[in-house]
C-alpha cells in the first residue's frame, strides 16, 4: 500500500485496512497457539503409550531382560519418551518465542493505530471548523454589502426627492456611510481569515494529513515484517529439535540392530533345561515263558506295589513330567525345613549309570531307581496347574526341573552372601567406631554402640543360617543331577549315620561346599569363611598400611581443633583446609590429607566438607 495526498479522501478505507491487519495477526496468533496445543497433547499421548508398555515392577520383568529383543523394545520406549519431550520442547518454544511476542506486539499495535487514527481525525476537525468560520465570515461580508448597497439606494432616493427635509437626507447619507464601512470591515475579515484558512488547508494536505499516513503506512509495513518473522521462527523451532529428534531415531535403530535371535534362542534353551537324563531303550517283555510277568528293566516302576499305587494299567512313565491319561502330577514325600537326609542306599552309585546305550544288559532297573529316587526325595506339590495361576512354590523350589531348580537355589544363595557381606561391612564400621569411643571417650560412648553389635550378629546368625540351608539343597540337586560336570561343587550333605538327627533339626551336622563339617552354632569367623572363603575382615590398622594413595575427592574446612592422639587419626586446627580422600561411610570418620604422606582420619563433625561433582555421583 502506498500512501499519497492523492488518498486523502480514503481515510475511513485506511481505518478499516488496518483493523483487518490487526485481525488477521490476532489470527496467525491463535493458529500458533491451536498448534502448541497439538503438540502438547502429542507429547502426552507419547509418554502415555511409552509408560503403558513399560514393564511392570514384577518378577516377570527380571525374566524378560533376559532377550535382546525385550532390552530392545524397552530402548525403543525410552527413546520414544525423549522423543515426546523435544515435542514438549517446540510447545514451548512456540509460547516464549511467538504467542508472547505477537500478544504483546498486538496490545502495542492497537494502541499505536487508535494513537494515529486520533491525530487524523483531530486534523480533520481542526480543518472543518476553519472552513465553517470561513464560510461565517463569507456569508457576513455579503450580508453588510446587500446592506451597504440598499442603504446607498434609499440614500439617493431620500436626496433626489424634494420633498424630504435636509436632516432626513443626512441622517440617510450617515447610515450608508455607516453600511458601507461595515461592508469593508468584513471584507477585510473575509480576506484575512480566508488567507489563514487556505495556509490551514494547505498545511493540512500537505503536511498533517500525509505525516499520519506515513505513520500509518509504517506500522503497516512493521506489521507485515513481524508477521514474516514469526513465520520463519515457527519453521527454526521445528528446526531445533531435529538433531536430538535424530537422535532419538538413531537410539531406536540400534536397539532393533542390537537383537540377536540366537542368542535369545539359547536362553530359552538356558531357561528351560530340565537337566533330566533321556530314558533308555525299552527291553522286550517274553510273555511266553511263563505265568510270572518280568518287570521291564527301563520301567520307572520297579515293584508289583509301585504299579498298583499307579492306577494305571499302563507301563510305567518314562518321564517325570509327562501327561498320561491319568495326569499324574502330584508329587510326594514332604520334607522338613531343611534339606532331606540322604541314605547311603539312597545314592545313586556308579555301576547303576547306564555307559552304553547298545547293552541291553544292565545292572537291575538303573533307570527306575534314580527316576523313583529322584521323585520320593521331591516335596510335595499342589498341581501344576496352580503353578501356572501365579501359586508360590515351596522354598527350596523342588516344585522345579533339575537345573532350573539349580538356578534357583544358586542365585537365592548368591543374593543371602551379598547380605550376610553387608551385615559385615557394617559390623566392622562399628566396631571401628567403638575402638575410636574406647580410645577416646569425649567423642562417645562405647556401650552405645553394643546394641546395634548384638542385633547385626543375630542377623547374620541368621544369615547364615539360611545360606547353609540352601547349600545343602543346592549340593543334593547336583549330586542327584545326570551331568556332574561341576567339579568345584561337593556331592554329600549329610552322612547316612547322621540321618536320625537330621531329621530333628535340618540344620545340623551338614558338609559346607567346601567339604568341611559345622555345626549350627559356629563362630562367625569359621561361618563367613564358609560363606565366602575369600573374603577377609581387614583389621583398623591395616587400611593404613596396605591400601594405595587415594585420589582427592574434595576438600573440607575445619570447624573445632583435633588433636589426634590416636592411631590412624591426624591432628587439625581450626580453619585449617584439608584435602578428602574417602567420605564418610557410616562410622562417623572422614579420611584427609595434608600432603602426600601425611593423612588420616578427623571426625565428620568437626569438618565442613566440600565435595567435587564428579565424586559425589561416584
Amino acid at each position: 500500500v502506498i500512501f499519497s495526498p492523492i488518498l486523502q479522501d480514503q481515510f475511513d478505507n485506511l481505518e478499516k485496512h488496518t483493523q483487518w491487519g490487526i485481525e488477521y495477526l490476532e489470527k496467525y496468533t491463535k493458529f500458533v497457539k491451536e498448534r502448541s496445543e497439538i503438540e502438547l497433547n502429542y507429547a502426552k499421548q507419547i509418554r502415555n503409550l511409552s509408560k503403558k508398555y513399560q514393564p511392570k515392577k514384577n518378577s516377570r520383568e527380571e525374566e524378560e531382560s533376559k532377550y535382546t529383543f525385550c532390552r530392545a523394545f524397552l530402548a525403543t520406549l525410552n527413546e520414544l519418551n525423549d522423543y515426546a519431550g523435544q515435542h514438549e520442547v517446540i510447545a514451548e518454544n512456540l509460547v516464549s518465542q511467538i504467542i508472547t511476542e505477537l500478544v504483546r506486539y498486538t496490545q502495542d499495535l492497537k494502541a499505536e493505530r487508535k494513537s494515529h487514527f486520533h491525530d487524523g481525525r483531530k486534523a480533520q476537525q481542526h480543518i472543518e471548523s476553519s472552513w465553517k468560520q470561513l464560510e461565517s465570515c463569507k456569508k457576513k461580508f455579503e450580508r453588510d454589502c446587500k446592506e451597504a448597497d440598499r442603504a446607498n439606494q434609499y440614500f439617493e432616493k431620500l436626496d433626489a426627492d424634494i420633498n424630504v427635509t435636509k436632516a432626513d437626507v443626512e441622517k440617510a447619507r450617515q447610515q450608508a456611510q455607516m453600511r458601507q464601512q461595515m461592508a469593508a470591515d468584513s471584507k477585510n475579515d473575509y480576506s484575512s481569515y480566508l488567507q489563514k484558512f487556505n495556509q490551514e488547508q494547505n498545511e493540512h494536505y500537505f503536511t498533517n494529513i500525509p505525516a499520519i499516513f506515513q505513520k500509518l503506512q509504517d506500522m503497516e509495513e512493521k506489521r507485515i515484517e513481524k508477521l514474516g518473522v514469526c513465520m520463519k521462527t515457527f519453521a527454526e523451532v521445528d528446526r531445533q529439535v531435529l538433531p536430538i529428534v535424530g537422535k532419538c531415531l538413531d537410539g531406536m535403530t540400534k536397539a532393533a540392530e542390537s537383537i540377536e535371535p540366537k542368542t535369545d534362542s539359547k536362553q530359552v534353551v538356558e531357561s528351560y533345561k530340565s537337566g533330566f537324563e533321556p530314558p533308555g531303550d525299552v527291553e522286550f517283555e517274553d510273555y511266553g515263558q511263563a505265568m510270572k510277568r518280568t518287570a521291564s528293566e527301563t520301567s520307572l516302576s520297579n515293584s508289583k506295589d509301585g504299579k498298583e499305587k499307579s492306577g494305571s494299567k499302563s507301563k510305567g512313565k518314562l518321564w517325570p513330567f509327562i501327561k498320561n491319561k491319568n495326569k499324574i502330577n502330584v508329587l510326594i514325600v514332604v520334607p522338613c525345613e531343611g534339606p532331606p537326609a540322604l541314605s547311603a542306599s539312597s545314592l545313586p552309585s556308579p555301576s547303576a549309570v547306564p555307559n552304553d546305550s547298545q547293552s541291553p544288559k544292565q545292572h537291575k532297573e538303573p533307570l527306575s531307581n534314580r527316576l523313583n529316587d529322584f521323585m520320593a526325595s521331591k516335596p510335595k506339590m499342589h498341581c501344576l496347574r496352580s503353578l501356572r495361576r501365579g501359586g508360590s512354590g515351596p522354598e527350596d523350589f523342588s516344585h522345579l526341573p533339575p537345573e532350573q531348580r539349580r538356578k534357583k537355589l544358586q542365585g537365592k544363595l548368591d543374593d543371602i552372601n551379598k547380605d550376610i557381606q553387608k551385615e559385615m561391612d557394617q559390623r566392622d564400621a562399628l566396631t571401628k567406631m567403638k575402638d575410636v569411643y574406647i580410645k577416646n571417650p569425649q567423642m562417645g560412648d562405647p556401650a552405645s554402640v553394643d546394641p546395634r553389635l548384638s542385633e547385626i550378629g543375630q542377623n547374620i546368625e541368621k544369615l547364615q543360617f539360611e545360606a547353609q540351608k540352601f547349600e545343602g539343597w543346592l549340593a543334593e540337586v547336583e549330586e542327584r543331577m545326570p551331568s556332574k560336570s561341576d567339579t568345584h561343587r561337593r556331592s554329600v550333605l549329610y552322612e547316612a549315620q547322621n540321618s536320625t538327627t537330621v531329621g530333628n533339626n535340618c540344620a545340623q551336622d551338614r558338609e559346607s561346599p567346601d567339604g568341611s563339617y559345622t555345626e549350627e552354632q559356629n563362630s562367625e569367623t569359621q561361618v563367613k569363611a564358609i560363606v565366602n572363603p575369600t573374603s577377609t575382615t581387614p583389621d583398623f590398622d591395616d587400611e593404613f598400611d596396605d591400601e594405595e594413595s587415594l585420589p582427592t575427592i574434595g576438600t573440607c574446612k575445619a570447624l573445632y581443633p583435633f588433636e589426634g592422639h590416636n592411631e590412624g587419626t591426624i591432628a587439625m586446627a581450626e580453619g585449617e583446609l584439608l584435602y578428602v580422600i574417602e567420605e564418610d561411610k557410616g562410622d562417623g570418620w572422614t579420611r584427609v590429607r595434608r600432603n602426600q604422606d601425611e593423612e588420616g582420619y578427623v571426625p565428620t563433625s568437626y569438618v565442613e566438607v566440600f565435595l567435587e561433582t564428579n565424586a559425589k555421583g561416584a
